[in-house]
């Protein structure tokens, strides 16, 4: 008999996988991909090679967090548990004041 319950393991994703699935799935939402480019003011053509900059997929995580039915839409529509969404977010944001790291 094969169980529905997943470990912590198989829910762990690679921050980078994760940040490439929320690109993939901004990209499909016209409005908010539009809005976004427009907060970063980076062109379409630029998104490429953008994927390959740290301070991007930051950004970009930034945007999806900082509105929670935004980041919990794309949760739903990829099927990614938000824990691995807020790591993937932790994981290419800078320390902040409160993590002891300054």
């Amino acid at each position: 008999m094969q169980s529905n319950f997943k470990t912590s393991k198989q829910l762990a994703r690679d921050p980078y996988e994760t940040a490439i699935a929320v690109l993939g799935w901004l990209a499909n939402e016209p409005d908010m991909f539009s809005r976004f480019l427009a907060l970063t003011g980076i062109e379409p053509a630029q998104v490429r090679n953008a994927i390959n900059d740290t301070a991007f997929l930051s950004g970009m995580l930034d945007f999806v967090m900082q509105h929670e039915p935004t980041a919990l839409a794309f949760c739903q529509a990829s099927g990614t548990p938000p824990e691995a969404l807020t790591a993937a977010w932790q994981h290419f944001s800078s320390p902040g004041l409160d993590s002891g790291q300054y």
